[in-house]
């Protein structure tokens, strides 16, 4: 067996673990009969033991990747992604072993599994670096950015437990439409996954000539039904779907036309869960977030955030301004990335000059942190594969 074919069964073990140790960890909340055997429940332990296995085998399809590469596996959107859920496992792994909280777990792990089930949609295949990303740089501003966004995240699940125990769902609330509404954004990326699939399964492509940025001919393949087409498109294949629209250059096409599938799917499939269970979407979880202790989630949030924030200054801004100069010989350009990238750190800034001088705890903190996890999933989605730039990876 190759090492990329080890890879991709490495990784593909450490997803099946995590969606057990996520049943073991749901055992573990919905069994507890106290404080206490809710923080020492067998489920629990089994749940953090399985969670290990699936985060060492997933440590292993990194390393083993590394090897086929050549290189840090964090070139492409498959690869970033991935590590990006490995780093969130690891990061809700030290954080069970400090606090002994089951319900982290619970909410942690689907979430990671959501972002390994988004980055199997993109291309898979082991390839050689681009020139322009030869260097140790690479490996440096990419782990630890994306290391600093997951702990970031945990942050958020932590937030989201505090909000779906203390937010009351069964009267009306800008609350419970916000709450609400950070549901309906998980079931568009699972209609991302659901659609996609679909449409690889149907062998769907449609292949088209365009004009890129720098007003050269170039190909691209699609592998949804075309909404909007590339700058100045042919199509190439016969009896293509005529796109609804032609979008500038320096919009990606192909991967705008996939985020509307994606929503629209999500939509139809959000519509049928609300018609089947009959209340809101929240409400299905919040059962399992009512154990939970509300000053622990906040102390969770709270210290993610003093931990991830300076981890991501590092990576996100400092390293990747080293890299930049280094390469261009310019500190700061203003590309869509670097923007983004200074506007999660200026917000979580703010979440913690809020924190610590005008004390802002509790649901406001929890609010703020769910908050930057969406501004985090924005730059993930929308900045690297929408809006083209020299760090996308569109």
């Amino acid at each position: 067996m190759g090492l990329a074919s080890l890879s991709a069964n490495l990784l593909l073990v450490s997803f099946i673990a995590y969606m057990v140790a996520t049943v073991c960890f749901g055992g573990a909340v919905k069994g507890a009969k106290s404080e206490a055997s809710y923080r020492n429940n067998r489920w629990g332990k089994i749940g953090i033991t399985i969670t290990i296995i699936g985060f060492i085998t997933h440590l292993g399809y990194f390393i083993t990747r590394w090897m086929a590469s050549g290189h840090a596996p964090v070139s492409n959107m498959f690869e970033f992604t991935t590590a990006f859920g490995m780093m969130l496992v690891g990061a809700f792994i030290l954080l069970f072993f400090l606090y002994k909280t089951p319900s982290l777990g619970l909410f942690a792990l689907p979430i990671a599994i959501i972002i390994i089930a988004y980055a199997t949609m993109f291309p898979r295949e082991v390839t050689p670096l681009i020139p322009a990303l030869k260097s140790k740089w690479l490996t440096i501003h990419v782990i630890t950015a994306a290391l600093g966004e997951s702990i970031l995240a945990i942050s958020a699940v932590a937030g989201l437990i505090y909000l779906l125990k203390n937010v009351d769902l069964t009267k009306g609330s800008k609350q419970r439409f916000w709450l609400e509404s950070i549901m309906f954004v998980l079931i568009i990326v699972v209609g991302f996954v659901l659609s996609s699939t679909t449409f690889k399964v149907a062998g769907y492509e449609a292949h088209f000539t365009y004009i890129d940025k720098n007003d050269r001919p170039a190909k691209i393949e699609y592998n949804y039904p075309p909404l909007f087409g590339m700058h100045q498109y042919e199509a190439q294949t016969p009896g293509t779907m005529e796109p609804w629209a032609e979008m500038p250059a320096v919009v990606n096409a192909k991967t705008l036309t996939t985020f509307v599938w994606s929503v629209m799917t999500g939509i139809v499939l959000y519509i049928l869960l609300r018609l089947i269970i009959r209340k809101p979407i929240a409400a299905l979880f919040q059962p399992f977030a009512r154990k939970a202790n509300s000053q622990l989630m906040d102390e969770i949030g709270y210290r993610s955030v003093l931990i991830g924030f300076p981890v991501f200054t590092l990576g996100a801004l400092i390293f990747a301004m080293i890299w930049a100069h280094e390469a261009w010989s310019r500190f700061w350009g203003w590309d869509p990335k670097e923007v983004w990238a200074l506007i999660t750190w200026l917000f979580y800034a703010a979440f913690l000059h809020l924190r610590l001088s005008r004390g802002w705890e509790g649901e406001k903190s929890a609010w703020l942190a769910v908050i930057g996890f969406v501004i985090i999933m924005f730059n993930l989605i929308a900045v690297n594969l929408i809006i083209a730039g020299l760090h996308s990876y569109a």
